[in-house]
């Protein structure tokens, strides 16, 4: 089948169903988005699309079939052929007796379609018996849908349709579905007006009445008025002249008139009509036109088979004059017998006529009409005609060259067809690796400060009340590092800093950065929360139990690793333009590395502010006592100890108990809580700030001091440097 009937079927899911039908339906059929509309493609395919929508809907493939049927004759008509189809036929035995033409007339457009034959049979009642032929078995539920459609919309009417038979016949082409249609037709006017009242139909009966009498003066009174006649004619002649001609009924009058003989020679009806053939009921040849002799020549032997010399493309069936007389009505296509033709000419593309069968009782003989079947002037060479070999009179002529114009165009609408499958697929590749390089954008800095950077605009440097930040670092770190390979410190780092950074989405926290083997998050920032320092602090019990699950390369023990929290406000901005970075200024940032640093192996050690934060709250928290804090003096610090009502599943995000109280923002969708929180950081922008266009260290103090981030490599312990996405290890 050719893309435009996969295409149709698409479009019926999509506008019945919706995208998101389509697009499971596809997937489990296992086909592609996109169909091109002049490629063809293998029948399974469409079969695949009606067995899986018939799973999916839960219906029958009659149902799904006859569906279909009545959305592609809608979908025929808003893809052009709207005239095309209209102008078939007068009534609806016309409209199916013409569709074989139809699809010999697309055949020129469609080479390879295979299209199914119809014929019609009209019964003394008013029922038609349409026999339906196919190569295509069980899709003959079509028929009904396409035929109920087409009564409806162009003849005013609805039909009932009955299978009378369904056999398969042994045609030329092999087994053949042959079905038999019962249509019984009625208009649609007729069953408005049975609905009536009877005491309508009876003021309209007097109504009737009353206009034939004053219909019947009117005609006496122009019969009066009429000239003498030269030829005497009955009176109710010119009366049923009067009526017909004022009724404008002119045509109903008409009868053809005959000669008494035929007015034309058999060499001058052989040169008008240079293809034509006639044969008797035996297939024998009594007379062909000049041209076909001259390239098939072995026509001029009298009395030879017409099946010798051909075979029947079109309708598909075996050669005998009963079957043609079947399908008189269709359009005939013959192909010449490769054997048959001069040694010359056999190496040439096979001469095809296409025409008419008209059966002569008189004679009992039948008439082929006929032209060459060419699609475009290179069929016409490669078969060695010329144009001057068809008759003026025959349009084939004129559909040649038109045809070889529509050719022209399919192939620029193919062409057009790829380039916008091409850019369709480049497009989605595109839109998977915007989504990449947004995702690593958003990992290296927060979604919005990312957004105004992408739009080009300045981000200003905000001005945050209070936050509380965390700093890590792993125990012994700098043996670690003399004793191991540096593949090995990378693989121990990238474990424990995958678990920490599952633990910053489940808390919602940012991080910051790392350095070596440094870790740094804030809650808070860059979106301020009431319940910052909770969600810093279960992090911090998140991370402890997540060392415990990375070994260290020497001992093959658990890693052990400090953390140490504070709470107070900071500056935070972007600083650089090359590989720009989110960073915190203040001397909170430098107070929390302290607690870090003072801190003692696998404990939280807590500032007193962070403790005044945390206080009261659902934590078990000791008391350190007094300790010198380098740069501080003596504080007061404290061990944060574990969560009262969490579990450590629950702590590392693998339960179902909520840590923290629900705000309005976590009922938002995503799109809106993006807004409210680039909102919320416009808001916490400070107005007397510049952007922070110097300087790359994050949590640089406000005395200008080592930074917070530096402070935390205590004097030299651990020199490597490493960011957040890339190590250098020496």
């Amino acid at each position: 089948m050719y893309g435009f009937i996969n295409t149709c079927l698409k479009s019926l899911v999509i506008e019945k169903f919706g995208e998101e039908t389509w697009e499971k339906l596809r997937m489990m059929a296992e086909v592609q988005d996109t169909f091109m509309t002049y490629e063809i493609y293998d029948d399974t395919l469409t079969l695949r699309l009606v067995q899986e929508a018939c799973k999916m809907l839960e219906v029958s493939a009659e149902v799904v079939l006859k569906l279909f049927g009545g959305y592609f004759f809608s979908f025929c008509k808003m893809s052009g052929y709207d005239t095309m189809l209209r102008t078939l036929g007068g009534n609806l035995a016309e409209f199916v007796e013409n569709l074989d033409a139809l699809h010999s007339y697309l055949a020129l457009s469609y080479q390879e379609m295979n299209a199914p034959s119809f014929r019609v049979e009209t019964m003394d009642d008013g029922r038609m018996l349409l026999h339906y032929y196919s190569d295509r078995k069980g899709l003959y539920h079509i028929v009904p849908g396409i035929i109920e459609a087409v009564a409806k919309d162009f003849f005013d009417s609805e039909v009932d349709m009955t299978i009378l038979n369904q056999s398969e016949e042994n045609e030329r082409t092999g087994q053949k579905e042959h079905v038999v249609f019962l249509v019984v037709q009625r208009s649609l006017k007729s069953k408005k007006r049975l609905k009536q009242k009877d005491s309508t139909e009876d003021i309209q009966g007097e109504e009737n009445r009353q206009d034939a009498e004053e219909t019947m003066k009117k005609l006496q009174q122009r019969y009066t008025s009429l000239p003498p006649s030269s030829r005497k004619r009955a009176p109710w002649d010119i009366v049923r002249s009067i009526v017909r001609f004022s009724q404008g009924n002119l045509s109903s009058a008409f009868s053809p008139s005959y000669p008494e003989k035929l007015w034309i020679d058999q060499q001058a009806f052989c040169n008008a009509f240079p293809f034509h053939i006639v044969f008797d009921k035996n297939l024998r040849i009594k007379q062909t036109g000049v041209n076909i002799q001259k390239f098939v020549p072995g026509l001029q032997t009298k009395d030879i088979r017409l099946d010798e010399y051909f075979e029947i493309i079109h309708p598909q069936i075996i050669f005998d004059i009963s079957n043609i007389r079947k399908f008189i009505n269709s359009q005939f296509v013959l192909k010449t017998r490769r054997e048959m033709v001069p040694q010359a000419a056999q190496q040439q593309a096979m001469l095809k006529l296409r025409g008419q069968m008209v059966w002569m009782p008189s004679l009992e003989c039948m008439v082929y009409l006929c032209s060459p079947k060419l699609r475009s002037l290179q069929e016409l060479e490669e078969r060695g005609l010329h144009l001057a070999d068809i008759a003026q009179h025959d349009t084939t002529r004129d559909l040649i060259l038109l045809n070889q114009q529509r050719l022209a165009e399919i192939e620029l609408s193919n062409q057009l067809e790829r380039k916008k499958e091409e850019l369709r697929i480049l497009s989605r590749n595109l839109e998977v690796e915007k989504k990449k390089t947004e995702t690593l954008l958003y990992a290296m800095l927060p979604r919005h400060v990312a957004n105004q950077l992408k739009e080009g605009k300045r981000v200003e440097a905000g001005d945050f009340k209070v936050c509380t930040i965390l700093f890590s670092d792993v125990v012994t770190f700098t043996n670690i590092c003399a004793a191991c390979e540096p593949i090995q410190i990378v693989n121990m780092l990238n474990s424990m800093y995958s678990r920490f950074d599952r633990l910053t989405s489940v808390h919602d926290v940012y991080k910051v950065e790392t350095i070596g083997d440094a870790y740094m998050v804030v809650g808070g920032v860059p979106i301020p929360t009431d319940s910052h320092a909770e969600r810093v602090a279960n992090f911090a019990l998140g991370m402890r139990i997540a060392a415990r699950e990375v070994t260290n390369p020497i001992t093959g023990q658990p890693i052990q690793i400090r953390v140490g929290l504070h709470t107070g406000p900071v500056l935070a901005g972007v600083v650089g333009e090359k590989m720009p970075r989110y960073c915190l200024f203040g001397d909170t940032v430098n107070t929390a590395s302290r607690m870090e640093s003072h801190g003692v192996p696998d404990h939280v050690h807590l500032s007193p502010f962070t403790y005044s934060e945390l206080a009261g709250k659902s934590f078990e928290i000791k008391e350190r006592g007094e300790i010198q804090v380098k740069g501080k003096g003596l504080m007061t610090t404290y061990f944060l100890m574990r969560h009262l009502h969490a579990s450590d599943e629950e702590i590392m995000g693998m339960g179902d108990v909520q840590l923290y109280a629900k705000t309005p923002e976590s009922s938002m969708d995503g799109e809106h809580l993006n807004e409210e929180k680039e909102k919320s950081f416009s808001e916490n922008q400070s107005s007397k700030g510049s952007s922070l266009d110097n300087g790359s260290c994050h949590g640089s103090t406000s005395d200008g001091g080592a930074s917070g981030a530096s402070t935390a490599l205590q004097n030299g312990e651990h020199p490597e440097a490493m960011n957040s996405r890339f190590c250098l290890l020496l």
